[in-house]
């Protein structure tokens, strides 16, 4: 760390960050119209995301010049996650953009901050029903201030799974091909629109399983707040060789550890992998 603040430091610092940028989305989206804009001419973007983003990168390069920055919309250089010897912050102002730009309450933010790319700290906080997420590596996960644990659950079959899917939609028949495994093999889905809160839903026992093709902004810090709680966390594919796993989002699942490995089976045998 380039200076002496403690990992719960961070924490609290970014827990603080995260607060004050959900109540700059809470105030956009309530008392002034939406203005939204597309990426890349599929992904939905409002102004409020950029606003939260300049808040949350501004306030993290004042008090750590040094370090580097991972942003969904201002810095999305995924060439940052390679680079270990510096202190890198993970951050999406706001995960579940459609959901906020259609007034549903599945809206966070999420904040992570990684060391030689192992996750450390992270935060996610979805300011409308007014929940926060966080974990320090080592320290457990808690939901305002109180310990959160994973469900237990011990078959796939009585499991509630989450997933979510592209805003391209070239290449939909594998992710076709694992839902139509899980559906069959799992208790039900449901699709939150948020990958953040997916995880952190997980980690307090919620859902039992999440998995999907993400960035690394998406769920770096709620993987470690699932890690935290319990939760495993991996890949049902392989991760490239000298990739932090912390960062690689392809293919990830998490899920209640007794579930993990048979899951992991399902969609490696729906994907065509074995």
């Amino acid at each position: 760390m380039s200076d002496s603040v403690s990992l719960r430091g961070i924490t609290d610092f970014a827990e603080d960050l995260a607060r004050e940028a959900g109540e700059l989305i809470r105030r956009e989206r309530d008392h002034n119209i939406l203005r939204t804009d597309y990426k890349q001419q599929t992904e939905l973007v409002t102004h409020a995301d950029i606003m939260a983003d300049e808040f949350i990168t501004g306030a993290i390069r004042k008090r750590f010049p040094d370090h580097r920055i991972l942003s969904e919309e201002s810095m999305p250089d995924l060439s940052q996650a390679e680079e270990l010897e510096t202190p890198l912050w993970i951050v999406d102002p706001i995960d579940g953009t459609v959901n906020y730009a259609y007034g549903h309450a599945q809206v966070a933010v999420s904040i992570a901050y990684a060391e030689n790319g192992r996750v450390q700290s992270g935060v996610v906080h979805a300011p409308f029903p007014g929940e926060t997420f966080r974990a320090t590596r080592g320290d457990g996960a808690t939901l305002n201030g109180n310990p959160v644990y994973h469900s237990g659950a011990t078959v796939p079959r009585d499991s509630l799974f989450a997933t979510g899917f592209p805003y391209t939609k070239d290449n939909l028949a594998p992710l076709i091909s694992r839902l139509d495994a899980m559906i069959h093999q799992c208790r039900d889905l449901r699709r939150i629109g948020s990958a953040a809160l997916d995880i952190c839903w997980v980690a307090c026992g919620r859902l039992d399983i999440y998995y999907e093709n993400v960035s690394p902004w998406d769920f770096a810090a709620a993987r470690l707040i699932a890690l935290e709680a319990g939760a495993t966390a991996g890949h049902f594919s392989e991760v490239p060789d000298g990739y932090p796993a912390d960062l690689w989002g392809r293919d990830i699942l998490i899920s209640a550890p007794a579930i993990w490995e048979p899951v992991r089976q399902i969609l490696r045998s729906a994907s065509g992998y074995e």
